[in-house]
């Protein structure tokens, strides 16, 4: 806002007048209140987009023990992400001295790998059901830091739920991963890693894939 200083004499002199330069002055007081409201603004707007993150643990290579405890083939479930957000699973180890393992094809829906997963994880995913129901229903009185104690326990004492393998070929999308990290929170898998693909799994994509094409499939 400018304002315009004028000569009070100006107006009792006769005759020609000459134009004069007046000097102005800025009111900066609108500004520093668009400047304060500006500023709140930003705070609060940074303060509520909180960058969100997905935490993944991962072992260290380095400190991986000599004497790792043999795991029971029976309860590893291999997860294979590839293109066109196909997901590929396998149960078990693979055995070069037998044929190797068939890839079954599923997906992201209710339907596809939530429901393999829940079906291996039954028993610990109705525990931890229970539990949530029983607290949220008001028949168990716990607090939320005790509840997460609880079913943290209870992953670590499970004895027969998968272990969980995920691995992707180089044309899977970054949000498969992001998916099939979400489904294990979904089904609580208690142990499940992200490894790479070996050799033999290759090899059985190529096939697989050969033969939903037609083509011949890749010789080992």
């Amino acid at each position: 806002m400018a304002e315009i200083i004028q000569d009070e004499g100006a107006g009792k002199k006769k005759g020609k007048r000459r134009a004069k330069k007046h000097s102005t002055h800025i009111d900066m007081t609108p500004m520093v209140d668009l400047a304060c409201l500006l500023l709140t603004f930003f705070m609060l707007t940074t303060a509520f987009s909180k960058p969100k993150v997905m935490e993944i643990i991962l072992p260290e290579k380095n400190n991986v023990p000599k004497n790792q405890p043999e795991v029971a083939g029976w309860r590893v479930l291999n997860i294979i992400l590839t293109d066109n957000d196909k997901v590929l699973w396998y149960n078990g180890k693979i055995d070069p001295k037998k044929p190797l393992p068939v890839l079954t094809e599923t997906d992201f829906s209710k339907d596809g790998i939530r429901k393999v997963l829940l079906q291996r994880n039954k028993a610990l995913f109705e525990r931890i059901d229970s539990l949530n129901t029983g607290v949220t229903e008001g028949k168990i009185e716990l607090p939320r830091d005790s509840v997460s104690a609880e079913i943290k326990r209870m992953k670590k004492e499970d004895k027969v739920g998968p272990i969980v393998l995920i691995k992707a070929d180089e044309n899977v999308k970054y949000g498969d991963f992001v998916d099939i990290i979400d489904e294990m929170a979904i089904c609580n898998i208690a142990r499940y890693s992200i490894v790479d693909l070996n050799s033999y799994e290759k090899k059985m994509i190529a096939d697989y894939k050969a033969g939903k094409s037609g083509t011949a499939p890749a010789t080992k």
